[in-house]
């Protein structure tokens, strides 16, 4: 990938384009808002800008193969979007919830969701653990939020019998796995693994770990 002229905001490849396909319009309009108001409203820092799309939205994308079709899925601290806006926007079929407890990035979200036309998307104001009990879901999604074994904590108990975690992490995440594995099956995990993904020919790879959870 290169950088615009500008030399602040990385353009996306050709390879990227073809990643996104036919959601390719409403994702760049996506990156476009970021651009625009990511930095000045406290969710993105400037040194982000230029690993815009390898680093956030294309990394955003690994999650994706691992939901099944017409799932119900909640993005466990959506934040800027990541991986939640992204999936939504790629995979129409999904019912998606994305929790976050902040105000000022519910107001984000739901400036995005409006302005893209998301119709898949319902925003949740809320702790994940204010939830245990009252909501589950097919598949619980998260990234950057925290390490494996408090993640599990907050995001296994909203997962249905028989769901699954997806969870965005980064090179040491089998060494998060190995800490957390007294916890995980003490939640209810039935399979654990790490899988190392590159959603672009030739890009940067990202690990997810795949949490299955017992029926």
């Amino acid at each position: 990938m290169t950088s615009s002229a500008e030399g602040a905001v990385e353009a996306p490849s050709d390879e990227v384009r073809k990643l996104f396909g036919l959601s390719w319009a409403p994702v760049e309009h996506f990156a476009q808002m970021l651009v625009e108001e990511g930095e000045l409203r406290g969710l993105i820092g400037p040194r982000e800008l230029p690993r815009l799309w390898t680093r956030h939205i294309v990394n955003s994308a690994a999650v994706a193969p691992f939901i099944q079709d017409d799932a119900t899925v909640a993005d466990v601290g959506s934040g800027a979007g990541f991986p939640g806006v992204v999936l939504a926007i790629m995979r129409p079929d999904l019912n998606m919830h994305l929790i976050e407890p902040m105000e000022r990035r519910v107001d984000w979200l739901t400036d995005v969701v409006e302005e893209l036309g998301i119709d898949n998307v319902t925003i949740v104001q809320a702790r994940a653990d204010e939830l245990h009990g009252k909501a589950s879901y097919d598949v619980v999604t998260a990234r950057a939020v925290a390490a494996l074994d408090k993640l599990a904590r907050w995001t296994l108990p909203l997962v249905m019998p028989d769901g699954r975690l997806v969870a965005l992490k980064g090179q040491r995440a089998g060494e998060e796995v190995e800490k957390a594995k007294y916890v995980l099956r003490k939640l209810g995990a039935r399979d654990t693994r790490v899988e190392e993904v590159r959603p672009v020919p030739g890009g940067e790879s990202t690990m997810v770990v795949i949490i299955d959870k017992r029926r």
